[in-house]
């Protein structure tokens, strides 16, 4: 047996190199499952004894350099706003008598080397401790991250200037170059902080629906406020007119209207009636209820969706597999870059000690491995979070960049393209009296639960049928039909064409039959209901030049019948389970394919795509049987989730080209002495906010594909 998944809440974590960390350490201590996030700052792993204690796990966390959040733990007052407050309050006369002195205004106590020392010197202890403990750390476990580069900086900055303060020689004194580090670096953190939030709004607002108290109806009748998470399956509860509904249920008492948009991007409230399914969070904008709670607590429709988000990072793109290997071995190549710009300029071009150590200590400051390892992780978070707000759950960044590149997208038919639902198509009479065969179809098939019954039932209400006729002996014939007799000793039926005496031929456009005393009274045609976005949902992917194709295992008729109407590109009806397989197998040698389908009764096809969309509305079994699940069998979702992981992996591109572009530009200029260490330091911070910036901006960006439709 398994065991359990433990989630711990981690402070500290900065960006995708700290994840990287802690993940790391995990696995070499043989624990399994590891999966770290630091936009939410949960760790997760596979609990196991003997490979390593939860105790354990916390204390190897905290020796790299981070806090595990306990519940009944008091805040710490020394938080890293304060940090950045008291760093910058010391930094900001240093800063202003080294502009001065730039400009040949002189302030005789400015310039002291020993007021610069004390000024200082706050500073660089708060840099030593925040940088310098996850930096040492991070040597002890072998995993170098950002910290150490901003260490090294700093820290060569401020014993050069002790050293110069000792000599007495003032062009060795740049104490305001060691602080302004620190404390650029702390403002940009800070930025990050705040930037990085700001991906996972999805989360918050997801968080926020969650109903604390709800109305359980007791077995003598009662009703008691509880907290919605003492709620068992199979409780009765108390739903009323602007409530929201405390968990996921079916409906026992009442029709009503809900809003649902808040979880599925439906904009219209849904009319729900008895033994409807409801979902957790939504609001009841119109009557009462009384529903039957079938899920709580992670099996809930709402927590799936807000662990879909969470773990949206887990399943990493291919494009940034490369961004990860190469911060993997970014810091230590810095190191060895920076010690060469040193040597090779005090040894080899003949720079001054002191213009040689600022170029390194350049080099050093201005390399930003953080914007690498955020890239990916924010605009996947950002692209996952939109999508999930459109009630479209996607399972990893993987998907996203399948998604993308998909060439093929396979339809099932019925449930998918069409509703399952069934529409009067022709009545093909057979009697002069219309009025009584409507009478007599709507009589008899009021007593069937066949859905081509409910159909007709519906149908025959719109049409005149309003002819006296008594009916006895009513009964239903499985796979035959419904026959009944009048007063007079009349025999009625109405079914399939095994009712048709062998005289009468059966038609293939016809489904149902209607008999008066073996005599066709009237022949009946049903067509499948197609969804109303059907045709524009695929005529629109089409035009991203995705190809087409409808796989059915109902009748080729009737599959190429609705291809026909929907102009899609390739057609198979009469498929098998495994030929339906054998036919995406076939698809997906062409290119990446996706299958959309119920997510139930389709699971194997879905499963042998690249990317399997499930249409199966709000279940437990549709969110677990495909990569994309569709809160709403609305299929206009599958041009927008295409659309927006197309913008995503568009986002993640340019992210990672800035930060390439930036590393590669900047090293070489700060090691041509052409870059001071202090404006390095500012350009790292904001290199980071710049690719964070730019996803965010995913999360309210038009896209011009989706303003089209």
């Amino acid at each position: 047996m398994k065991k359990n998944i433990i989630t711990l809440e981690v402070s500290g974590m900065d960006c995708n190199n700290c994840a990287m960390s802690i993940s790391r350490y995990l696995e070499r201590k043989g624990l399994e499952d590891v999966f770290v996030n630091f936009q939410t700052k949960e760790v997760r792993f596979r609990e196991d004894e003997k490979a390593l204690s939860l105790e354990g796990v916390k204390a190897g966390i905290h020796k790299l350099g981070f806090q595990v959040v306990e519940e009944e733990q008091i805040p710490s007052w020394w938080t890293f706003e304060k940090k950045l407050f008291v760093s910058a309050l010391f930094t900001t006369p240093l800063l202003i008598g080294h502009f001065l002195m730039m400009a040949g205004i002189h302030i005789t106590f400015l310039e002291s080397a020993w007021v610069q020392f004390v000024l200082c010197l706050p500073v660089y202890i708060i840099g030593f401790l925040h940088f310098g403990n996850s930096a040492f750390r991070s040597l002890q476990e072998k995993v170098l991250n950002m910290d150490v580069l901003i260490f090294t900086g700093s820290t060569a900055a401020f014993i050069y200037s002790v050293i110069g303060l000792y000599l007495q020689e003032p062009k060795y004194i740049f104490f305001e170059t060691a602080a302004t580090i620190i404390t650029l670096v702390l403002v940009g953190n800070w930025m990050e902080r705040k930037a990085v939030a700001k991906t996972t709004t999805a989360i918050e607002d997801l968080t926020s629906l969650k109903v604390e108290m709800a109305s359980k109806v007791m077995p003598s009748g009662t009703i008691v406020r509880i907290k919605s998470e003492e709620l068992a399956i199979g409780d009765i509860l108390q739903v009323n007119e602007g409530d929201k509904v405390p968990a996921d249920g079916k409906l026992l008492e009442g029709e009503v209207e809900v809003d649902e948009s808040m979880l599925t991007g439906e904009s219209l409230p849904i009319h729900k009636q008895l033994g409807d399914a409801l979902i957790g969070a939504s609001l009841l904008v119109a009557g009462n209820m009384r529903m039957e709670v079938t899920a709580v607590g992670k099996e809930s429709v709402l927590q799936q969706m807000i662990e879909l988000v969470k773990t949206a990072q887990r399943d990493k793109p291919d494009i940034q597999r490369l961004a990860d290997r190469i911060s993997a071995i970014f810091v230590p190549v810095v190191l060895g870059i920076s010690i060469l710009t040193f040597l090779l300029g005090y040894l080899a071009f003949g720079f001054s000690a002191q213009g040689a150590l600022m170029n390194a200590i350049a080099v050093l400051v201005i390399s930003c491995p953080c914007a690498m390892g955020l890239a990916t992780p924010t605009a996947v978070m950002v692209g996952v979070g939109r999508m999930a707000k459109q009630g479209i759950l996607v399972k990893g960044g993987q998907t996203i960049e399948l998604l993308s590149k998909i060439k093929h997208i396979v339809f099932d038919k019925t449930g998918t393209l069409t509703t399952g639902k069934f529409r009067l198509k022709e009545i093909q009479y057979h009697s002069e009296d219309q009025n009584k065969v409507h009478t007599l179809i709507h009589k008899l098939e009021q007593r069937s639960s066949h859905p081509l019954a409910q159909s007709l039932v519906h149908a025959m209400e719109e049409l005149p049928n309003g002819q006296a006729l008594s009916l006895q002996e009513i009964e239903e014939r499985k796979g035959f039909g419904v026959e009944a007799k009048d007063e007079v000793g009349n025999h009625y039926q109405i079914g399939s064409a095994r009712l048709l005496p062998k005289s009468t031929q059966a038609s293939t456009e016809h489904q149902v039959y209607l008999l008066e005393n073996k005599e066709l009274l009237a022949r009946i045609a049903l067509e499948d209901e197609i969804r109303p976005a059907a045709a524009s949902t695929i005529s629109r992917l089409k035009g991203l030049g995705v190809e087409t194709v409808i796989l059915s295992g109902d009748q080729q008729r009737k599959t190429a019948s609705v291809a026909k109407s929907l102009e899609v590109d390739h057609l198979a009806g009469e498929q098998l389970p495994e030929q339906k397989l054998a036919a995406i197998e076939e698809l997906r040698s062409k290119g990446l394919t996706a299958m959309v389908g119920d997510g139930i009764n389709d699971a194997p096809a879905l499963a042998k795509a690249d990317v399997g969309i499930s249409l199966g509305g709000a279940s437990q079994v549709a969110i677990q049987s495909a990569e994309i699940v569709l809160l709403k069998p609305k299929l206009d979702k599958v041009f927008e989730a295409l659309v927006i992981s197309k913008h995503t992996v568009k986002t993640i591109r340019q992210n990672l080209f800035w930060a390439f572009a930036y590393n590669i530009v900047a090293i070489p200029i700060a090691a041509a002495g052409f870059l001071n260490p202090m404006w390095g330091a500012l350009f790292m911070a904001v290199s980071d906010v710049i690719v964070i910036g730019n996803s965010i901006l995913l999360r309210s960006k038009r896209l011009k594909e989706l303003d089209k439709s």
